[in-house]
């Protein structure tokens, strides 16, 4: 019996880590005849990619600024035929606004539209606070005079929050961008979230966590040990509050608070975890590094961790009712390009409070 001898020696895809990436992001690509003779060429629609390792059997591709097509190909070209591989489906974070800067989460709201931050160095007074990024990608200023405005939260009727880490004061912000004072004393004011009562809790950097009520009064819910950057917070299904905190430390950890203010690590060994979100089957979305790579990290309710996005500078995440995940980036000084606000398409549906 004959063998037909496959002849076919366009490189091959086998396998790809993580599912995605942003600009700056890096794909580690397992195949083979990926760079028979030369460094492989991958370009992402049209856009060609910088290799940063590349062999025949593995390549470290760094994602491209500009990059949107969510394929990916690998062409070698030390073929005469210029074999292509088969396109790879992957998902790229698309630019929606840049020249801000974001230092937590943004916040997503029931129609769509996104609310981020240009915060400023400390006791910076920025021409504008608070921008609205509505579903056709438009940014516009919404705050005007909150100076250094750092966490955002919606409450259970959709309207804004802002805390302000100069002056330790949490901010209702109305639908024509007023403010109002709802809170004050908060020290170093930085995330914030409402619980499934209407109670908000802020985190002071400083390492104490609030909890404010409806009516205004004001506990100590829990104290930690403080932060270089900020406090993030999230509320999963199990009624814990998810708290990160970057500190000095290379291995930090993700805490969860109990109702009652008692405090246990969840998962230990991030490197500058910020930014957290849970998606709708419990699953906790945590911009970190993991294990010297960093982007977004889910971790399973049973503390299982791996890579799921690739970015560098990552600082806050939210899932929209589109299925999609939103991305906060500060690269650089405020203002400059390098900040910015990325949609990736996941398919991934976010928790929604009760």
């Amino acid at each position: 019996m004959a063998f037909r001898k496959n002849t076919d020696a366009r490189p091959q895809i086998l396998e790809v880590s993580p599912y995605a990436a942003i600009p700056g992001g890096e794909f580690q690509i397992r195949g083979k005849g990926l760079a028979a003779l030369a460094r492989p060429d991958i370009r992402f629609g049209e856009v060609a990619a910088p290799v940063v390792i590349g062999s025949d059997s593995f390549v470290i591709v760094r994602v491209p600024e500009g990059a949107s097509a969510n394929e990916f190909t690998v062409h070698d070209s030390s073929q005469s035929n210029g074999g292509s591989s088969a396109r790879w489906s992957c998902g790229i974070g698309v630019l929606l606004a840049d020249s801000l800067h974001p230092v937590s989460n943004p916040v997503v709201d029931r129609h769509g539209n996104v609310y981020t931050t240009f915060s400023g160095s400390p006791g910076q007074k920025t021409p504008a606070s608070i921008y609205k990024i509505d579903t056709n990608r438009r940014a516009k200023p919404l705050v005007a005079d909150l100076m250094n405005a750092t966490g955002l939260a919606l409450d259970p009727e959709g309207v804004l929050y802002a805390s302000s880490r100069h002056d330790g004061v949490v901010y209702q912000i109305s639908a024509a961008g007023n403010m109002a004072v709802y809170v004050e004393g908060m020290g170093v004011a930085t995330g914030i979230v409402f619980d499934r009562d209407d109670n908000l809790y802020v985190g002071d950097r400083s390492g104490t966590i609030f909890k404010i009520s409806r009516s205004r009064q004001i506990y100590v819910f829990a104290t930690l040990e403080p932060s270089i950057a900020a406090y993030h917070l999230a509320f999963g299904p199990d009624d814990y509050l998810y708290v990160t905190g970057p500190t000095t430390s290379s291995f930090d950890a993700v805490y969860r608070v109990s109702r009652d203010g008692h405090i246990e690590p969840f998962y230990r060994g991030l490197g500058r975890p910020q930014g957290v979100a849970f998606d709708a089957n419990g699953n906790l979305y945590v911009a970190a590094s993991l294990a010297g790579r960093r982007g977004v990290v889910p971790i399973s309710p049973d503390a299982r961790a791996e890579l799921f996005l690739s970015g560098p500078a990552i600082v806050g995440l939210a899932f929209t009712p589109s299925k999609s995940l939103m991305l906060a980036r500060n690269a650089t000084p405020p203002g400059s390009p390098g900040n910015a606000i990325f949609q990736v398409d996941v398919g991934i549906e976010g928790r929604r409070m009760p």
